[in-house]
């Protein structure tokens, strides 16, 4: 993290070679004020006016910070959370260099998108993050059928697809201490009027944008806006533990559920099965070829054509 904001700092003119030189005997928490300041900064694109104008919230994206450039919003919004950004808080920028994704993935994203991360303060146990990524893919559901796109399903675990292809990936992080969560991460990532020839060869296939799939271009702050507002919906009804309402609305988009699919856990294990459903922890229910049922908390699962 402190190599990031260190990035942030220098590429915009914050950082002179010689503090550079002599931040080994600085706190990174130190040029927080710094960064805030930046995140406050006119932007481009997303114009934080937009996105509170008659935004309907109680805390989600009463604080918001935009950034013309990040390497990783999620980065940004640790690093807000542990200098006590409050509840609620939204963390965007137009553009990333060094995204992230399960499995330590990383990616560009590019002008034209929706990437953002929400700090969040649930006081909850580890075991219930499988809700809280099935709570953001829910209501990015929501936000899509807002704008007219009734068909988008939802990948278990943390991916949106339309006609087959993602349009939506969503990275769940935890900042704990002593074994207790202090701090959920909720990125995001919504192609939203992205030109996918400009995407590497290997993504161009599998991926796809709202622009493609509606014909036209679409307001990425009237997205943001909506979004906010479908989250802080649905994570009222996490937070009174509702989780079954939850787990019955993301049925009704599941992608997954009823697919033969191969699963790619950590450390290499990789093993097939049929995909019954998912359970009361949000955790994929699969049986494998032998008849075994198997529980999937984590891992890559990929779809067998």
């Amino acid at each position: 993290m402190e190599t990031e904001i260190i990035n942030l700092l220098r590429n915009e003119g914050k950082l002179s070679k010689e503090t550079i030189k002599e931040l080994s005997d600085i706190q990174i928490d130190d040029f927080f004020d710094s960064v805030k300041e930046l995140g406050n900064n006119e932007t481009d694109y997303i114009k934080k006016e937009k996105i509170q104008n008659k935004l309907n919230t109680e805390f989600i994206g009463k604080e918001i910070f935009i950034f013309k450039e990040v390497m990783s919003t999620n980065t940004v919004a640790k690093f807000f959370a542990e200098n006590n950004v409050g509840d609620g808080a939204v963390i965007i920028s137009e553009k990333q260099t060094n995204a992230k994704g399960r499995s330590g993935k990383s990616w560009e994203s590019p002008i034209g998108g929706v990437w953002l991360s929400i700090i969040i303060n649930p006081h909850i146990d580890q075991s219930k993050l499988p809700i809280i990524t099935l709570t953001t893919g829910l209501a990015v559901e929501k936000t899509l059928e807002k704008i007219g796109v009734n068909n988008a399903e939802i990948k278990w675990p943390n991916d949106i697809l339309i006609n087959d292809k993602k349009v939506c990936g969503i990275l769940i992080e935890s900042i704990a201490k002593f074994n207790s969560i202090e701090h959920v991460i909720v990125g995001v990532g919504i192609d939203v009027n992205l030109d996918i020839d400009s995407f590497p060869q290997e993504l161009k296939e599998g991926t796809t944008s709202l622009k493609i799939e509606t014909g036209e271009n679409i307001d990425e702050n009237l997205i943001i806006k909506i979004f906010l507002e479908e989250f802080e919906k649905i994570f009222k009804i996490f937070l009174k533990e509702d989780y079954e309402y939850i787990l019955k609305e993301w049925r009704k988009y599941a992608y997954t559920i009823g697919k033969n699919v191969e699963i790619r856990e950590l450390f290499g294990k990789t093993y097939e099965g049929y995909v019954v459903g998912i359970d009361k922890q949000g955790v994929l229910v699969i049986e494998k070829p032998n008849g075994e049922f198997k529980k999937v908390i984590s891992g890559q699962c990929i779809i067998k054509k």
